[in-house]
């Protein structure tokens, strides 16, 4: 009895730490966003790329370069393997559907899905959603114009590993300015 308490408490310890430490780290990060990545550059894993957000989901969330679990812990994920999304092709996020993600399960093909860096504000309209197996690949394909794919694990409200994967397209439609706060925009 003993023994299952103290594990009990070690696992409620080890996940408060693990979530005040994500919860820190987030914060901290919270203006990072505003710091360029030139556009040539090859960011180093966990380097914030921007700020991804879905208005109408009311979903916003910092992007960082990878998608080990340290760098999902962070915000949403872009996967390495991929373009980054102010390039043409198919750059791919990956978030958690239990955090980030949990809102996806409302989106639908209409939808603004808005990626911004500090300098550049990038547009994208879902087109579709699908379901996947988790070894099916075909959601990272390259792709001959600039568009965003999103990816978290299915059904949102499974507990454990889930079985699939949620997929949304989302394909590019405006690139603009970035005018923060601090920027007035004028006519």
């Amino acid at each position: 009895m003993h023994a299952l308490l103290f594990t009990g408490l070690t696992t409620a310890g080890y996940l408060g730490m693990t979530w005040a430490e994500s919860s820190l780290d987030r914060q901290s990060r919270a203006q990072e966003w505003l710091t360029p990545v030139h556009e040539s550059e090859s960011p180093e894993l966990g380097r914030t790329l921007g700020r991804l957000e879905i208005p109408r989901l009311r979903l916003a969330s910092l992007v960082v370069q990878g998608d080990d679990d340290r760098s999902l812990l962070v915000g949403v994920g872009h996967l390495p393997d991929t373009v980054l999304p102010w390039q043409d092709g198919n750059s791919v996020l990956a978030g958690h559907r239990d955090t980030d993600f949990r809102p996806l399960k409302d989106i639908r093909a209409g939808d603004v899905i808005r990626f911004q860096t500090a300098t550049v504000t990038y547009d994208y309209v879902v087109r579709e959603t699908s379901i996947v197996k988790p070894t099916d690949l075909t959601p990272l394909r390259a792709t001959p114009g600039p568009t965003l794919t999103l990816i978290t694990c299915y059904p949102f409200t499974y507990i454990g590993a889930a079985p699939s994967r949620f997929i949304v397209h989302a394909e590019r439609t405006n690139v603009r300015p970035t005018f923060g706060p601090s920027h007035a925009k004028t006519s």
